[in-house]
């Protein structure tokens, strides 16, 4: 394990700090250094500012995370940058100004040192898409980092930061978090900052949320979007639901012996238990959570600026934005019911189980240039694929984690995804440190190639 404070893990940086151990204004300079070699490689990090970044440093109040360097996604306004969306000019102007991830992370005394890259306008999993160029994955910089936080993702798996904030409103921490090798937490909606976010007056699927290398980092980061401390309980006695459905079989052999595994690791780990559990209609709920984030999409659009869009908008995105105007009233309406349905038949089984888990994405990271992955059921896309593990958590509001529980055998991290009942947040963080203890921390310290050399290799 490295001693370079770089290399240290969020809190072991923000202890290192609070100590004196560390000088967090070196620490700062050696952070910009690290992007400037770094960066290239990965395209993670879209903006730095070195001067504001001081002067957040200069003010910053004794807090928790006092010092600590981070990056936020490019869905956050700053006080001194709008926010693009990993986007060309957008159909609606967008300005500087105080989002609640900024407010809470400044409150709590981190310090913003970068905007990271994400998927063009949040509409991908992969992050192969972006005005600025795709974002590339540490582990092989060649494939897809995840989206749509992908430069959140990439830059602390790259250790470029200990610890990033993303958005999640179709799984967009959790695909990241999978295909880098990291801890994201998609957080209870409503529970975490959004204040300031572009759709916070009308969207019920976004939230803000954390992306560290473990569970423990990502509860300090977590307390501070959350406002709150996320304190540390017991997963004793841990339930785990596991479904028979696509959702967890149709997915590539190694995924799923490393998430059963690790599901059985964690129920020895905590004393627990397994039972299979019925969820029916997963893929109706995946329809419903695109639908109704989509119908959300378009609050405030008018016809006319669907036909001034920029000419940089990908062709994907250009006729996405279209589309949604096309969407059907009946349709939105058939999903809100779906989403009852699927909120009362989880209220059921949380009842029975404490957490569900399944595969965080059915496989590991595909290549940038043709994001399709190879599953028992033939080829699709990876979008296609992933969007069924994920958008239960974000149409019912439920919290999720997915954490690094393997390697493929051509490198490439494997990811488990837990969900739990409303406000159960802390009982994912548990859970998930119960898991790192059971498999000794190997894969939360796993680092990928690019991250293990010195910095003036990087």
């Amino acid at each position: 394990m490295s001693n370079d404070p770089l290399d240290l893990g969020l809190r072991a940086q923000a202890a290192a700090i609070a100590a004196g151990e560390v000088d967090p204004a070196e620490l700062l300079a050696a952070v910009l250094a690290r992007i400037e070699q770094r960066n290239p490689a990965l395209n993670a990090v879209v903006e730095t500012f070195p001067e504001r970044s001081r002067e957040m440093l200069a003010a910053a109040p004794a807090g928790p995370l006092h010092g600590v360097p981070v990056v936020i996604k490019d869905e956050w306004p700053l006080p001194w940058r709008a926010q693009r969306f990993g986007a060309a000019e957008l159909t609606a102007p967008t300005a500087p100004g105080e989002s609640g991830p900024y407010r809470a992370l400044r409150d709590a005394g981190a310090v913003i040192v970068g905007v990271g890259n994400m998927h063009e306008l949040g509409a991908g999993s992969t992050g192969n898409i972006s005005v600025y160029g795709p974002a590339r994955n540490p582990w092989d910089t060649e494939r897809c980092p995840g989206g749509s936080s992908s430069g959140p993702a990439a830059s602390v798996a790259g250790r470029l930061v200990a610890g990033a904030i993303g958005a999640d409103g179709l799984g967009s921490v959790r695909f990241p978090a999978a295909y880098c090798g990291l801890t994201g937490l998609k957080p209870t909606f409503g529970r975490a900052a959004m204040a300031g976010h572009h759709m916070a007056p009308v969207t019920n699927m976004i939230v803000s949320g954390p992306l560290c290398a473990d569970a423990g980092d990502c509860r300090l980061l977590g307390s501070a979007l959350y406002g709150e401390e996320l304190t540390a309980g017991d997963a004793a006695g841990l339930r785990i639901g596991v479904v028979r459905d696509p959702v967890s079989e149709d997915v590539t052999p190694e995924v799923r012996e490393a998430c059963d595994e690790a599901t059985e690791a964690l129920r020895a780990q905590t004393g627990g238990e397994v039972r299979e559990i019925s969820l029916p209609d997963l893929e109706a709920a995946a329809v419903a959570g695109i639908l109704i984030i989509n119908s959300e999409s378009m609050s405030g659009t008018r016809p006319e600026q669907l036909n001034a869009l920029h000419p940089e908008l990908s062709p994907i995105a250009r006729g996405t934005l279209k589309y949604r105007m096309l969407l059907p009233a009946a349709a939105t309406v058939q999903a809100t019911r779906v989403r009852t349905t699927m909120r009362r038949r989880l209220a059921d089984l949380f009842d029975q189980v404490d957490a569900i888990a399944w595969p965080t994405v059915p496989a590991p990271a595909p290549p940038l240039e043709a994001p399709l992955v190879e599953l028992p059921s033939g080829t699709v896309t990876a979008d296609q694929a992933n969007v069924r593990g994920a958008a239960l958590a974000n149409l019912t509001g439920i919290p999720s984690i997915s954490m690094p529980v393997g390697l493929s055998g051509e490198g490439l991290p494997i990811a488990l995804q837990l969900q739990a009942a409303w406000g159960r947040d802390e009982l994912l963080l548990d859970a998930a440190e119960a898991l790192e203890r059971a498999n000794g921390r190997r894969w939360v310290e796993a680092l990928p190639p690019l991250a293990q050399s010195s910095p003036a290799e990087a």
